[in-house]
């Protein structure tokens, strides 16, 4: 088989891979929040319960075939669920392209997966579950261990160092304001994509997401005219980010150290 062939059938198995990821994701986004049982109730429709069969929870074009509607009731099926399966399944495909068959491959598919889904669930419900973060720290720890194409200790010092940063931020916050800006998903988020990505990525995910929440911020307090007390959701700001990182490359947080703290060259 020409290796130009097999090349372009992988990124499209990645793809394929991908968009069945983003349905389960959605399983997830749904449920977990919700404390409901992900593992062994099948898919059924939020509104009538009925169980959605086989043929109709083909990724992406079941929502098409059904024209947008439950079969049994007739609800209207959100656009979210295509898009989040069309978003992995480039994620995928994309992360394939970006970095080929590492031992490397296979942290950052569970990782991507995990920022994709815990993003999602924030954007709703304003809550970044444990059951996402804790273990995504121990196993970005252990990959390290694993992984020859990683550092043990960056990884550690990034979970200590993307924790304790973010927990002081809000401790200062707290003792300013007498009140909480920054929930403690956040932290451990940004301590998951030090274990991941290491120390030297974290001062720029936090440069990244905190201009990206402060564009987004002030865009939500105009159109609301002048409500600066609104509450965002940040944690899609940091995965946003650290996705950044992950399909540019380390040279995107070293070419930032290099240009801003020249000191902490590693």
């Amino acid at each position: 088989m020409p290796e130009n062939l097999l090349y372009s059938l992988e990124v499209i198995l990645f793809f394929v891979v991908g968009l069945c990821l983003g349905s389960f994701a959605n399983v997830l986004i749904w449920r977990v929040p919700r404390k409901e049982d992900w593992k062994w109730v099948r898919s059924q429709c939020p509104k009538c319960q009925a169980m959605i069969r086989g043929y109709d929870n083909i990724p992406v074009l079941s929502f098409f075939i059904l024209k947008r509607k439950c079969r049994d009731c007739g609800a209207p099926i959100s656009w979210r669920y295509p898009a989040v399966e069309l978003l992995m399944g480039l994620a995928f495909a994309g992360l394939f392209i970006a970095v080929g068959w590492k031992w490397t491959l296979l942290e950052y598919a569970i990782f991507v997966f995990g920022l994709i889904t815990c993003s999602f669930i924030d954007l709703d419900h304003m809550i970044l579950p444990d059951v996402f973060t804790l273990p995504g720290i121990v196993v970005g720890l252990i990959g390290a261990f694993l992984n020859p194409e990683r550092s043990f200790i960056s990884a550690f010092w990034g979970v200590v160092l993307g924790g304790g940063l973010l927990w002081f931020v809000a401790y200062v916050y707290f003792l300013a304001r007498k009140q909480e800006g920054m929930g403690g998903g956040d932290i451990k988020l940004l301590a998951w994509i030090g274990a991941v990505l290491g120390w030297s990525a974290i001062p720029f995910v936090i440069l990244c997401s905190s201009v990206l929440g402060s564009i987004v911020g002030i865009a939500i307090a105009i159109r609301s005219k002048g409500n600066l007390g609104a509450v965002i959701p940040f944690g899609p700001y940091l995965a946003f980010s650290a996705l950044l990182l992950v399909y540019g490359g380390s040279a995107v947080a070293d070419w930032y150290i290099h240009l801003f703290i020249p000191a902490l060259n590693p």
